[in-house]
């Protein structure tokens, strides 16, 4: 851990660490020196540059939740660029809608949704970020559909011509991490199993899946058994029949007292022109930004953790429609 505090004993200890120190212990004030005055931070919803952006936001959402809790279940992570590190953080947080903000008016409703952060760190400090919420999870809990939330928070944004447009690639912004991963053998095997199911072979998830696995997956959904993770990629893919399937990002590893796993960062990018889990074609134009978390076991992928912005997708939809 070149550069980085020794007080860290490793960099899952860092990166559990600092997340703690900025949202249960308030220091938000340290996002000063944790985060990089330049940083991107790329998620569904937009792309913000800059650790004011990214302060402004942990305080607006402790303002609207003043006891979430983030909660670590995993780090993989791996080597990066230029003596840098890049981490794929699976977090579990827990929060009570106690005021109003970008949710509406309080309802007092508990909330649990996973979130995955996928952050580059060189010296100490985050200089590159992608970032995805489980917004379907979140807006369910409160009473609302994603569609419908979606059309509500264009309009409050100012309607279709003004409202915060949702992650595209050519919006994109470059930042200081190059890497594609690393060549583990489990971010291997996995990869190659989203990319025979987005071939549409579905015969891949009998063959690869624990008959037992544990699906976990947007919108809070837990599924058991190989039907369900049939359902859902199936319901996915069946949507976007001909969007583009790239895998970004690739990391496996072997830890001691963990199973073999894998992270990896992908998007499916073309036109909602199929039926699915999306419903009515449209035609619209969708950019899914994926991250997903998998464990193996001695019966195949034992364990899953996909998650995409329902809200964002449907942001694009209904910017599309026209549906006010």
């Amino acid at each position: 851990m070149k550069g980085f505090d020794p007080r860290w004993k490793d960099f899952p200890d860092y990166i559990l660490g600092i997340t703690k120190e900025i949202w249960e212990d308030r220091g938000i004030a340290t996002l000063d020196r944790y985060y990089a005055p330049d940083i991107p931070v790329r998620s569904p919803a937009s792309v913000v540059v800059g650790n004011q952006g990214v302060i402004a936001a942990t305080m607006a959402t402790l303002a609207e939740f003043p006891d979430r809790t983030l909660l670590g279940e995993d780090v993989i992570w791996c080597e990066g660029n230029d003596d840098g590190l890049l981490s794929s953080h699976r977090l579990l947080s827990t929060a009570t809608h106690a005021r109003p903000g970008l949710y509406g008016a309080p309802t007092g409703r508990k909330l649990v949704y996973r979130i995955i952060a996928d952050c580059y760190a060189r010296a100490n400090r985050i200089t590159d970020e992608w970032l995805i919420r489980d917004q379907g999870a979140i807006v369910r809990q409160l009473g609302h559909a994603p569609r419908d939330f979606a059309r509500d928070l264009i309009a409050r944004e100012g309607g279709p011509e003004a409202c915060v447009r949702p992650f595209l690639p050519e919006n994109d912004v470059p930042g200081p991490y190059t890497g594609r991963g690393n060549d583990n053998e489990w971010g291997a095997r996995y990869a190659d199993i989203l990319t025979r199911m987005m071939a549409a072979d579905f015969a891949a998830i009998p063959k690869e899946y624990d008959r037992a696995v544990t699906g976990a997956y947007p919108g809070g959904v837990t599924v058991h058994g190989t039907g369900g993770v049939d359902e859902f990629w199936l319901g996915l893919r069946a949507s976007l029949p001909g969007a583009r399937f790239e895998v970004h990002h690739v990391i496996g590893r072997d830890d001691p007292m963990m199973p073999p796993r894998a992270a990896l960062r992908w998007s499916l990018d073309g036109t909602h022109d199929g039926w699915g889990a999306l419903g009515t074609p449209t035609g619209a134009r969708v950019h899914v930004m994926g991250i997903s978390h998998a464990e193996f076991g001695p019966w195949g992928l034992r364990r899953e953790y996909v998650l995409f912005d329902e809200v964002a997708i449907w942001k694009q939809i209904v910017l599309h429609t026209g549906e006010t």
